[in-house]
């Protein structure tokens, strides 16, 4: 039988020369449509689909390689004497390769204005039945999906006459690989079309590798970056890097909460974090006055952090940002005195995120688990004003209002058991991760970088006990806002009472875990 290969490819990267090749060694190429075309016009020599099925395209297009004769040469097992015997009775020939990538669905759905009915025809059907095919015979077929193993495939065929078993099962898995993906991201484009809501019987999510990693939080833990395809303004992946060395694992983590935590605010402010945990916040009516109040809140662990602003950095900011090491600044924009400067320091990476305030786009988050996977909704919801209640005998003016919304924005971001201390725009102490709160109350309070006097306190959750509150009055703190909820809750406000704190719950918590 004549060695034959089947080529239709929306993806034409390298076809051309893959073509020419398969030729040269022998091979009889077989294509459909654009492909057909292009290698046409290459110079190859080559046969329609149709003179091989003997059955026109038809439908516009949507049916051309589903025929017997194209899956009976890529199905039939070379070493069963009976499949060939029937090949031979129906005079039809193997087809020992299948290049084929499916249509664009992606670039069709990510395409500003496409409708659902464009993104419809972009589903591919002939494709992936000829691919999963191939795949499914590998032993005789070599199936390509990805321009860049072409070469792989064609070395082998010169040097040594075929592809190697290793190689086609390689070709086999990225087959269905790829066909995993292109279906998860069809079903996750219709889940919106579809208005499909709650948590399906299967989770089938696709990422896109982003950047391969040197290694995960430690040295020994390999890792990769993956980027949701889609909308991703304002997120980490929409980034560009204008100064620095690669971004790392932690890095990237580390980054990701500084933004999330820096969405919650409008006025210009400066976020800064260490180990995913925020160490200091400022706002202020410029970008460098927030910057001083970040730092300020927390010179010891800002020291080899991040820091993000929701406005452009200048040159006075770049001018306090360059006299410590800071491992990356994020922000909108730089300056361009403010990018010179902040360039000959080579230790410091800069990100550039024009929509930085973008809100979250994700319509989950995850955390790996052994043996699962937990999903839910990400945290949108800061507070519900009309719910907001004061429970003490006293209330807190309009500047402490302000001061315990800081802080409740803060507490959000910080890891439970969470404290948040802050006043006049400007995070004062934290209380991050500790397994009880009085602990991260104490905490917070003695981390405190200036005297506690009239400063608003945010926990993340309830006070189980009155401890809290009494620690709080200690310290000068004149109001705090929590939760509520607990059985103990009177206890609570009777001690703030009982010092004159202005107290109020917010019906809603934020833990994070």
């Amino acid at each position: 039988m004549k060695k034959r290969a089947l080529i239709s490819v929306s993806d034409k990267t390298g076809i051309v020369d893959f073509a020419k090749r398969l030729a040269k060694l022998g091979y009889e190429i077989i294509s459909t449509g654009g492909t057909y075309k292009v290698l046409k016009e290459a110079g190859l020599e080559l046969m329609q689909i149709d003179e091989l099925t003997g059955f026109p395209e038809c439908l516009d297009g949507r049916v051309k390689t589903l025929h017997p004769v194209v899956h009976a040469g890529i199905l039939a097992m070379r070493d069963n004497k009976a499949h060939m015997d029937k090949l031979e009775e129906l005079g039809i020939n193997t087809i020992d390769i299948v290049a084929v990538n499916l249509y664009p669905f992606k670039q069709t759905i990510l395409r500003e204005g496409t409708e659902l009915a464009e993104a419809i025809e972009n589903i591919d059907i002939g494709g992936p039945t000829m691919i999963r095919a191939a795949a499914k015979n590998y032993r005789d077929v070599a199936v390509v999906v990805n321009p860049e193993d072409y070469e792989t495939v064609l070395s082998e065929l010169e040097n040594n006459g075929e592809v190697s078993l290793k190689t086609k099962l390689y070709l086999c898995y990225s087959v269905f690989e790829h066909t995993a993906a292109y279906d998860a991201l069809i079903t996750q484009y219709l889940r919106g079309q579809a208005g499909v809501e709650g948590f399906r019987k299967v989770f089938t999510p696709t990422f896109e590798l982003a950047q391969d990693m040197r290694y995960g939080e430690n040295p020994a833990q390999k890792a990769a970056f993956y980027r949701e395809i889609g909308d991703c303004r304002g997120s980490l992946v929409a980034a560009k890097q204008l100064h620095g060395k690669e971004l790392s694992f932690n890095n990237i983590n580390d980054t990701n909460g500084a933004l999330e935590l820096l969405k919650e605010f409008d006025c210009p402010t400066v976020v800064a974090v260490k180990h995913a945990n925020p160490c200091g916040v400022g706002s202020a009516d410029t970008i460098s006055e927030a910057y001083l109040k970040a730092y300020q809140s927390d010179p010891v662990s800002v020291f080899g952090g991040i820091i993000a602003a929701n406005r452009n950095i200048d040159a006075a900011t770049a001018e306090e940002i360059s006299k410590i090491f800071i491992e990356i600044v994020v922000a909108p924009g730089f300056d361009a005195d403010a990018l010179e400067m902040l360039t000959k320091k080579k230790n410091i990476r800069l990100l550039e995120l024009k929509d930085i305030s973008a809100p979250c786009v994700s319509s989950y988050t995850a955390k790996k688990v052994d043996g699962g996977l937990l999903v839910q909704e990400p945290d949108r919801l800061l507070l519900n004003m009309d719910e907001l209640k004061v429970v003490t005998k006293r209330k807190p003016d309009e500047k402490e209002m302000q001061d315990m919304l800081f802080a409740w924005k803060l507490v959000k971001h910080v890891k439970s058991n969470g404290i948040a201390i802050a006043k006049d725009g400007q995070s004062m102490g934290m209380g991050v991760g500790q397994v009880n709160r009085i602990w991260a109350t104490k905490q917070a309070i003695e981390h405190c970088v200036k005297p506690c006097t009239g400063a608003a306190l945010a926990s993340d959750a309830f006070f189980p006990f009155p401890d809290c509150v009494e620690a709080a009055a200690a310290a000068g703190i004149t109001c705090i806002i929590q939760p509520g909820g607990s059985i103990n809750d009177q206890l609570s406000i009777e001690e703030a009472d009982k010092h004159g704190i202005a107290m109020v719950f917010t019906g809603c918590r934020h833990f994070k875990h």
